[in-house]
């Protein structure tokens, strides 16, 4: 499907624009864009039915919500494929996974490349215990887990990104945000089980939240009083409307290629360094992580998207300039090309998981 240009001018807000949580989430993404609700509402609805955009959802801080990380996975390559599979059909709790060649075929972790991201809900068991488990379903002979120190970007935005030139950055470096650990109430886990499944075209209403308020046998300002808590306590994301761009490139979206990189700098320069990196509108994702010895030492590691590889590489190439006059010096780096992906929510809720434990947990 063709995006035309009042698609593109909605996008362009409602990919990632609206960070936290709103009652009214279509109505403010029409006045950001100049529109009206309905007309908001007309080509989103089109754009989902016709599988353009894959998802509509209120996203989660699910790191303050779960244990996870980013994974990398050793798998022999004739279990390649079969591993891609099982984990995308039967993990719930693993969202992306990705298939990545390194550009260097000797560079440190160069053998892992299979990577997924997971999520552990709080109480159910350890990210490393999760991970054992899949490997005997998946055939992997080792995995490394790369949990967040730090957060520098996320928010996808490819249509807003789409025209950028390497080195186009902020005006001052984002400030690192650490992981948190709230406490919950029963009644604040519902509200965020229901506020975190993906909207139904019929749900896609000016109130999108009150049939989910009414599951809960609550009225929509309750409902929304305590989402709004949530969001100050700052385990709501933002909400979003994802692309489909995972299986094929769109003119528009500038989704063709994907790379994920990694740069080691002296120890005591990750938060500088990786503010630096994170401050080019470029990067999707951007991360302080503990890589370790496996993988050069690597602690900054992000993902930039682009329409075709060059385009990737010079966005690589602009950061890496970037770094060197700001005085970062970077001992490692490397670049893991992305090959095949899929990427579904991570699922978060205890009473799953230990469903998924009666049926996997062998």
């Amino acid at each position: 499907m063709t995006l035309t240009e009042t698609d593109l001018r909605i996008l362009a807000v409602a990919e990632d624009q609206l960070k936290g949580f709103y009652a009214h989430p279509f109505d403010e993404i029409a006045h950001r864009c100049g529109l009206p609700t309905e007309t908001v509402l007309e080509r989103l609805r089109s754009l989902l039915e016709s599988g353009t955009v894959r998802r509509v959802r209120q996203t989660l801080l699910s790191t303050s919500l779960a244990d996870g990380a980013l994974v990398a996975w050793r798998v022999p390559e004739n279990r390649l494929e079969t591993a891609w599979n099982w984990l995308k059909d039967n993990d719930p709790f693993t969202g992306h996974v990705v298939l990545r060649t390194c550009d260097t075929p000797d560079a440190p972790g160069a053998d892992y490349r299979l990577w997924t991201t997971l999520k552990v809900p709080h109480g159910s068991n350890t990210a490393g215990g999760h991970c054992r488990l899949l490997m005997r379903h998946i055939g992997a002979t080792d995995f490394a887990l790369l949990p967040v120190v730090g957060m520098f970007a996320l928010g996808v935005g490819h249509v807003r990104r789409a025209g950028l030139r390497p080195g186009d950055k902020l005006e001052t470096p984002p400030v690192m945000q650490c992981p948190t650990r709230p406490q919950l109430s029963k009644q604040d886990w519902q509200v965020l089980m229901e506020l975190k499944e993906s909207l139904t075209p019929d749900e896609m209403i000016t109130s999108p939240w009150t049939s989910r308020a009414k599951r809960l046998g609550m009225s929509h300002d309750e409902f929304c009083t305590i989402a709004d808590d949530l969001d100050r306590r700052k385990v709501i994301g933002r909400f979003a409307v994802f692309l489909n761009h995972t299986g094929g490139s769109n003119k528009h979206s500038g989704t063709g290629a994907a790379g994920l990189f990694h740069w080691t700098v002296p120890q005591g320069m990750e938060e500088r360094a990786g503010a630096e990196c994170g401050r080019h509108i470029c990067m999707t994702h951007c991360y302080w992580r503990s890589g370790g010895e496996r993988f050069g030492g690597a602690q900054i590691m992000g993902v930039v998207h682009s329409s075709d590889w060059e385009g990737v590489l010079a966005h690589k190439a602009a950061i890496d300039a970037h770094l060197a006059s700001c005085g970062i010096p970077v001992l490692h780096t490397a670049i893991f090309r992305s090959e095949k992906a899929t990427i579904n929510p991570s699922e978060i809720d205890p009473i799953r998981y230990q469903l998924w434990l009666r049926k996997f947990g062998i």
